[in-house]
């Protein structure tokens, strides 16, 4: 007689099923030998192992037993008042109370998605969107509809009485993942008037705007309009992803339910990396280090603009975005090229990319590759450039 293995009784959305071809493709192009601009990591060049370290040090040394402790599920106060001052010096005024500490972004994004949303409301999205953010949301089986665009990123004035009545609008308003736009001051007051009008709530995602090549972004959209605008942000690219660290910035009232569903989901973020983090932004060293951090990824973003240029083929539909900041170019390719498909002669010409159709929450848009450049040296990024022009011109 056989044992039947028992199949566990999994929810609606652990059972639907799922096309695992592109996570296939990206596993693979994840191997040592391949140039890759798939990988939306920062630049460990950038991180300030030397700093966390005595940071680290001085900690357990004043306030061991504390740092080793549970800590509340708000927050350490120390992290609290710091972000909230690292917000109000870059121009948008917060108070230490309208701060809530995240395990990272990403469990911003499942957060705001628990408190907002029901199965089956509307949820307004950029069309691409930032993947992350799909995927949280998702779990949540919301409707999705797009938010209107052109080649210069959201355009507000082109928000309709249709958007009425939706949750939220999510929107990701400088240095967008994938397509590495930013909006403009005019749009961002537009958005502002649009919002009101419509009675919409926007979730600005900013988890890159630090990242400014040569000019600091425009205000951010919760500077503009705080009473309807929940603003999330990340410790990861300034200081170091592997610190897990991010935050959500709110009305007082909306953060303690978001801190109670944070209770259910990990109790709290790690004490140790909240005190770390904490030291560094109150002492001033952000600032020193941030200068660093711009120079790797404008030299790098700068790179693969000229590599672009250089080898893609002239006069043939193809098309990027020229970013300013951030760690993405949206390159669009001519209609009948499936970048999916694409992919596979990439992967084996040791080069890689994340095809675009994983980015779109509605319609099916093969066309496209986000490219990131922070984690791959400037002598790769030309030769990986390269191979890819070649790959895209025996498709023309």
């Amino acid at each position: 007689m056989t044992d039947t293995i028992p199949q566990p009784p999994l929810s609606t959305i652990a059972s639907m099923p799922t096309d695992d071809t592109l996570k296939r493709l990206l596993t693979l192009s994840a191997h040592e030998d391949i140039t890759s601009f798939a990988v939306g990591l920062p630049s460990p060049d950038g991180f300030p192992v030397e700093a966390v370290a005595e940071a680290a040090q001085e900690v357990l040394k004043s306030m061991g037993r504390r740092a080793l402790q549970y800590s509340v599920t708000e927050g350490e106060p120390e992290l609290r008042e710091a972000v909230a001052a690292f917000e109000t010096s870059r121009g948008t005024p917060t108070r230490p109370e309208e701060v809530q500490i995240v395990t990272g972004s990403q469990q911003a994004l499942d957060l705001v998605a628990r408190a907002f949303l029901d199965p089956g409301d509307r949820v307004l999205v950029e069309n691409p969107s930032y993947l992350g953010a799909l995927s949280a949301f998702k779990l949540c089986r919301p409707r999705f509809e797009f938010l209107a665009a052109d080649d210069k990123g959201l355009d507000p004035a082109s928000f309709t009485e249709d958007y009425r009545g939706a949750k939220f609008a999510y929107i990701m308003p400088t240095f967008n993942n994938p397509t590495g736009l930013t909006i403009s001051l005019d749009r961002r007051h537009e958005l502002v008037k649009k919002a009101r009008e419509l009675d919409l709530w926007v979730i600005e995602d900013d988890p890159y705007g630090e990242l400014w090549y040569e000019k600091r972004p425009p205000q951010t959209i919760r500077s503009l309009m705080p009473e309807r605008t929940v603003r999330l942000g990340t410790l990861s690219k300034v200081l170091s992803p592997g610190m897990r660290l991010g935050y959500i910035v709110g009305d007082p009232k909306l953060m303690e339910i978001i801190a109670d569903l944070k209770m259910s989901a990990d109790m709290h973020t790690p004490t140790m990396t909240q005190l770390i983090a904490a030291r560094l932004l109150s002492s001033g060293f952000i600032e020193e280090h941030l200068p660093r951090v711009r120079k790797i990824y404008r030299e790098r973003g700068t790179c693969m603009l000229e590599c672009l240029a250089k080898y893609m083929p002239r006069d043939s539909g193809i098309s990027w975005t020229n970013v300013e900041g951030g760690m993405f170019i949206w390159v669009t390719l001519p209609e009948h090229i499936d970048t999916v498909e694409m992919m596979k002669e990439a992967i084996a010409a040791k080069v890689s990319y994340v095809p675009g159709v994983a980015c779109f929450a509605l319609a099916d848009h093969h066309n496209h590759m986000r490219m990131s450049f922070v984690t791959v040296p400037e002598e790769k990024i030309d030769e990986g450039v390269r191979r890819l022009a070649e790959i895209i011109r025996r498709h023309l």
